[in-house]
Parts: C-alpha cells; sequence; structure tokens
C-alpha cells in the first residue's frame, strides 16, 4: 500500500509541476498521471488499482465535503432570481439535449440518462481558477455564476441519488422517481434543520476550546458520521458528506475548517483524479475521437446557449450573462463521480467514461481562451442588435445598476436580514439551547478555559 501511494503521488507532483509550468490546470496533470501509471499503459503491477479505488472514494467524500463548506445560503438568497433561473435553464437545457445525443447516437435509455447527468455539470474548480488568472474576480458576473455553479453541485448529488435508484431497479418508473424525490428533499430538510438547530450552536458555545487540532477532528467526526447515516437511509455516502460540509458552513468557524481541511482535501483529490486517469485506455482515445468531440462541442454550444439564455432570464445584463456563459463551457469532477458510479454499477457502456474523461480534459484546456472571447461576441452582439433589443439590453443594465446601489444603501444602514433574523431566533429556541447546555455541561472538568493554553 505505501509503494502504491508512493508511485502515485511522486507521479502526479511531478506531472502537475509541468502542467503548472505549461500554465494548465494540474486537474489535467492528475489525470495523465493516472493514464501513465495505470493498468492500460504499464500493466497492473505497478500499483494495486483496488487500493488506489479506496483512496479515491475518501477523496471523493473530501472533495464533497468541503464543496459543502463553500456554500452559503446568504449567497444563494443574494443572488436571488439569477442563480435559481440559471441553474434550472442550464441544467434542464444540458439534460434534454445531452440525452437526445445519447439516443442520436444508438445509446440504449440508461446509458443516454448518465450521458446527460455527466454533460449538465461545469467546473467550479476550472471556473474559479480561470476567472482568478484572468482578473476577473471582482466583476459583476462572478457572484451569480458562483451560486449556479454551487446549486450544479447540489443538484448532481440528487441525480446521483436518482440515477442510483434508477440503475438499481433498472427501470424507469414516474412515480418511483417523485416518491424518492419526495423522500430525499424531506430527508435534506430534516438534516438540514437539525443540523442548523443544533451543531452551529454548540461550535459556537465551545469555541474556546476549540484549537485548530480540535476543530478538524470534531469537524472529519461529524462528517464520517453524516455519512453513515446517509448510508443507513439508503443513499449515497457523498450525499452525507456534502450535506454535513452545507450545516458547517453556517457555523462561525466554518471558512477555519475549510483553511483546515485543503490539504487533506487536495491530497485525496489527486488520489481521485489519478484513479480516473488509471481507467483509461490511451488506444480508446484514438478509436473514439469522433465521439470525444462531439460530446466538447456539445457542451461548449449548450453551455453558451442555455449559460446565458437562464442568466438574461434571471435578470442579469447580457454581458453578465454571456460572459457566465461563456465560463461554464467544461464538464466538471462530478462528472467523472457519476461516470465512477455508473462504471460501479454496472450500467454504462464501458467506451463512455473514457469519452467523457477526454472530452474534460479538451473542454478544460480550452475554457480560458472560451471566456476571453465572451466580451468581443457581447460587443459583436450588441453592435449588430436591432434598436429594439439593444434598447431592451440598455434597460437591463440600467435597472440593474439602480439594484446594485439599492443594495449597497442597505448594507450601509445596517439593518439585520432576514436570514441574520431566522439564524438568531434559530440559536435562541428553547430545545437548541438545553442540548447545548447538556453537551457543555458533560463536557470534562479539566477543560477549563485557563488550561487551554497548555493544550496549544
Amino acid at each position: 500500500m505505501v509503494h502504491d501511494l508512493y508511485i502515485l503521488m511522486i507521479t502526479a507532483g511531478v506531472v502537475s509541476l509541468l502542467f503548472k509550468w505549461l500554465k494548465q490546470p494540474v486537474v489535467l496533470g492528475y489525470i495523465v498521471a493516472g493514464i501513465l501509471v495505470g493498468p492500460n499503459l504499464v500493466g497492473e503491477n505497478l500499483v494495486n488499482p483496488e487500493n488506489v479505488k479506496a483512496w479515491g472514494e475518501i477523496g471523493v467524500l473530501f472533495v464533497l465535503f468541503c464543496i459543502g463548506l463553500e456554500f452559503r445560503l446568504k449567497n444563494m438568497f443574494e443572488s436571488g432570481k439569477t442563480a435559481f433561473v440559471g441553474v434550472a435553464t442550464i441544467v434542464v437545457g444540458m439534460l434534454l439535449l445531452g440525452y437526445g445525443v445519447g439516443r442520436v447516437s444508438g445509446l440504449d435509455n440508461m446509458n443516454s440518462m448518465f450521458l446527460a447527468a455527466m454533460l449538465c455539470m461545469s467546473s467550479t474548480t476550472i471556473v474559479m481558477k480561470a476567472v482568478d488568472e484572468a482578473g476577473w474576480s471582482k466583476e459583476r458576473f462572478v457572484q451569480g455564476a458562483t451560486s449556479i455553479l454551487i446549486l450544479e453541485d447540489i443538484i448532481a448529488v440528487v441525480l446521483m441519488v436518482l440515477l442510483s435508484n434508477i440503475a438499481t431497479s433498472n427501470s424507469f418508473d414516474a412515480v418511483v422517481m417523485l416518491k424518492t424525490i419526495g423522500v430525499l428533499a424531506a430527508t435534506l430538510v430534516v438534516w438540514f434543520v437539525v443540523g442548523i438547530l443544533v451543531i452551529p450552536t454548540i461550535i459556537r458555545k465551545a469555541r474556546v476550546y476549540l484549537n485548530d487540532e480540535t476543530l478538524v477532528i470534531l469537524a472529519l467526526g461529524l462528517c464520517m458520521g453524516m455519512v453513515l447515516t446517509a448510508e443507513e437511509a439508503g443513499f449515497s455516502s457523498a450525499l452525507g458528506a456534502f450535506v454535513m460540509g452545507m450545516v458547517l458552513a453556517e457555523t462561525l468557524e466554518s471558512h477555519r475548517i475549510e483553511r483546515l481541511m485543503t490539504p487533506l482535501k487536495n491530497v485525496f483529490a489527486a488520489i481521485f483524479f489519478v484513479s480516473v486517469g488509471m481507467m483509461i485506455n490511451p488506444g480508446s482515445l484514438v478509436e473514439y475521437w469522433p465521439a470525444i468531440l462531439l460530446v466538447a462541442v456539445v457542451v461548449i454550444v449548450g453551455m453558451i446557449v442555455f449559460g446565458t439564455l437562464g442568466c438574461w432570464w434571471g435578470g442579469e445584463t447580457l454581458k453578465d450573462s454571456m460572459m457566465t456563459g461563456f465560463s461554464f463551457v467544461q464538464i466538471g469532477e462530478f462528472s467523472f463521480i457519476i461516470a465512477t458510479l455508473g462504471n460501479q454499477l454496472g450500467v454504462i457502456d464501458p467506451a463512455i467514461y473514457p469519452i467523457i474523461v477526454a472530452a474534460s480534459v479538451l473542454t478544460t484546456f480550452l475554457t480560458p481562451y472560451i471566456m476571453k472571447t465572451g466580451v468581443p461576441c457581447y460587443n459583436f452582439l450588441y453592435k449588430h442588435a436591432s434598436p429594439r433589443l439593444r434598447a431592451k439590453i440598455d434597460k437591463r443594465e440600467e435597472s440593474v445598476a439602480q439594484a446594485e446601489q439599492a443594495s449597497a444603501s442597505a448594507i450601509e444602514s445596517s439593518t439585520p436580514s432576514a436570514t441574520d433574523k431566522v439564524r438568531h431566533a434559530v440559536r435562541k429556541t428553547v430545545i437548541t439551547k438545553r442540548v447545548v447546555d447538556l453537551f457543555l455541561t458533560n463536557m470534562s472538568e479539566n477543560d477549563k478555559p485557563e488550561n487551554m493554553e497548555n493544550h496549544e
């Protein structure tokens, strides 16, 4: 096992350094490293695929937990209509487009559904990295785009649960699907409400006892506990990790937990992407290059169209809508997770996996260049638009600017938001106070605040 880990990490380290030198995302380097040490290139004797698979599954949990930590209800409410209309347009549009492409290409119903789910998710990591490198972090479209990406992650987790149930029953029943969605929604609400009632308040009151070491252990324990709860409830372990990340995101220590978890997430995420690369047969890339090119074109065109329309219908300016759409032109990490799920369940064609991964590599490589064409395309469209359309574009720009000014004035007035009022009411709930008091009463008498300096 140590030998396998050494081979994986040294190869991933060297290849990722090369990709950083080439100014490419390190995720691509990890996938290439997986191809280099994979059984399809050097045989099965170099590393044990089962060990890598186990580490990769742990990596998925860490990645989803940390994605959940980045989720903020406040940001969702601030983005409002843009986030929800945008994500609905993108996901529904890409699901229909992906399913249609699968059926036209001769895939059966199950393979087409998995393909559609893989194509409707962009990469939060790649988009944010490309935005940062382009110097656009302060641009107006970034907050709405980030909210859409996080909502896409939530929908991806839900899709994984639905696809698992459909694959297990080997049938598509609308009634069963609606029942599953209802049970899932109810379960999520209960988990999230109970979590928000108890965990943030406990962490806030026990804050004086939490140094970095104890905070990491507590966060990991809560994460693994929710993972086991999700599995016992019949859902995927990934859902449990993601939900606990969302709960901890509402605590005062969320940013600290996120910072402390980042090294662990990076290590296991790297192993996961290496395991993805290990499943790719380089020969199949040559064999399936027309399908790879088709998938890449479908993703690029589909994301630009549906991303732009969704944000425009959600109330954004045309320029911001187009910049968002032009940013979402890659296949995200969740596509690998969904593809891995399909492979584990044995319900998808083995050829789909290398096609999706190769198309992801291609679209990820093209993302920074496509993003930079967003503004020129907007200028071209505005210049050649009809007077009526141009007037509508100008009116939207004016209304968005006025809304920004009103929001800035509200912030200056320091009036508590509806979210803040709800959070305050929750913290003062009698049940929450009783649970927290009981928890603190049962803590060791030796763990007094004045002794904390000895533990630092």
